[in-house]
Order: structure tokens, then C-alpha cells, then sequence
């Protein structure tokens, strides 16, 4: 699998041929300003919930790509009714197998409203099977003891955390989250976007090794193999 980070918490996967492309916010992220929207390739666009920062060039790239649109029922609603034609919805505990793999939502602690102020129902995390291997996207979320179910039923070979804090988990709660569910590879989201948070890349990278984990912190437009 090949791993792109276009900033924040948007990332496009590669895998069994198809792209994948995670919470796309981009284009009013200035740490990403080098980054050409128009030119990200997509088949799936999956949305973990319904804030600005992670769905503000979804409209955009699905109507551009033709991508079809993974999210929970109230934020597919809402993206079908602003023009997007091709969408999949789903809910907490539900999967499906599409043609890049098995797809499940899990549970995340946030919020969700959409950037108009309506309802966006429940923010989700997805767990991912694929015959590359198996990943975690938690999306925004706290640390929840329901993570530990997510190491329980199936072995991740790599895992996309928050790290930022305030809004999501801290880096000492990311590095519990990846011990219970049972994954040593973590790359991190959800950082540096906004003053507020802000991390220490060494510190963070340092707590993580004396667990006896790696955390990666990727370049943004940068692509990596896993």
C-alpha cells in the first residue's frame, strides 16, 4: 500500500488498484498550499463526520473524480443533496465489501455538524481490510475504551491517529489508543494545522519510541510504502 499526506488528517491510500482518499481538507489549509486539489486521483472519498476540516474539498474532488462518497447517513444526505451523485452510507458496527476490501465503522468520541450548521450525525472512525494489509483510520476521536475491541478482532499492520490534542486525543492518549489496538506503526493526523495544535514533533516521536512504537509524522505531499 502507498500513503500520501496532503495535511490535517487527509491522506490517500493506495491499495488493490484503487485510491482512497481520507477527510479531504485541503485547499484552506496553508500548510498545504503547495498541493494542486485537481490533481488527486480518487475512486472512494471516506468521511469520518461532518467539520470543515475534514470534508471541505469532498464536493469538489467526488464531482471531479466521479469517487463515490463513504460516510455516515446524515453526511451522505447532505453531500447528495449539494450534487454529489455517487455515495455509499453507512453506520457504527456496519461493513461492507467493496472492490478495494472490507470496510467497517467503528466508534469515534467527537462531534459532527456540517459546515452549513446542520445535523451531521455521528462521527466514525473505519477499519479497513485489503489483501495489503489491514489499517485503522480513527478520525477525530478521544481515547475510548472501544478501541480495545478493534485489537480484539483483527490484527493492523498500520494505524492513522490524532495527535493534536484539545479538540482530539494527546499524543500520551494516542500511545495507549496503540496499545490497545494492538498496532506498532502510527502515523499521525490532526496536527500543526492550528496554533492550538501545535506539537513537538521530537517529543512526540521520542514518547512513542519508549513504548516501544514507531510514530511517523509525514511530509505533507510526500508519499510513503507500507
Amino acid at each position: 500500500m502507498k500513503v500520501t499526506y496532503y495535511g490535517h488528517s487527509c491522506f490517500r491510500v493506495e491499495t488493490g488498484g484503487k485510491n482512497l482518499l481520507f477527510d479531504p481538507f485541503i485547499s484552506p489549509n496553508p500548510l498545504a498550499s503547495a498541493i494542486d486539489i485537481n490533481s488527486i486521483p480518487a475512486d472512494y472519498i471516506l468521511v469520518s463526520h461532518g467539520h470543515q476540516d475534514h470534508i471541505h474539498d469532498c464536493i469538489a474532488i467526488a464531482k471531479r473524480t466521479g469517487a463515490t462518497v463513504i460516510a455516515n447517513f446524515e453526511v451522505v444526505t447532505w453531500l447528495s443533496k449539494n450534487g454529489v451523485e455517487k455515495t455509499h452510507p453507512m453506520n457504527h458496527g456496519g461493513s461492507f465489501v467493496f472492490d478495494f476490501g472490507k470496510l467497517k465503522c467503528v466508534s469515534a468520541v467527537h462531534s459532527s455538524s456540517m459546515p452549513d450548521g446542520s445535523y451531521g450525525g455521528n462521527p466514525v472512525g473505519f477499519l479497513l481490510e485489503t489483501k495489503a494489509g489491514n489499517f485503522y483510520y480513527a478520525g477525530d476521536t478521544a481515547l475510548t475504551y472501544d478501541m480495545k475491541l478493534i485489537g480484539d478482532y483483527k490484527k493492523i499492520n498500520f494505524a492513522f491517529l490524532p495527535i493534536g490534542n484539545n479538540f482530539t486525543m494527546s499524543i500520551d492518549n494516542a500511545v495507549i489508543a496503540s496499545n490497545f489496538i494492538r498496532c506498532n506503526t502510527i502515523i499521525g493526523m490532526h496536527y500543526d494545522t492550528y496554533n492550538i495544535i501545535a506539537i513537538d514533533h521530537q517529543e512526540a516521536i521520542n514518547k512513542f519510541n519508549y513504548a516501544g512504537k514507531e510514530l511517523i509524522l509525514m511530509e505533507i505531499g510526500k508519499t510513503k510504502e507500507f
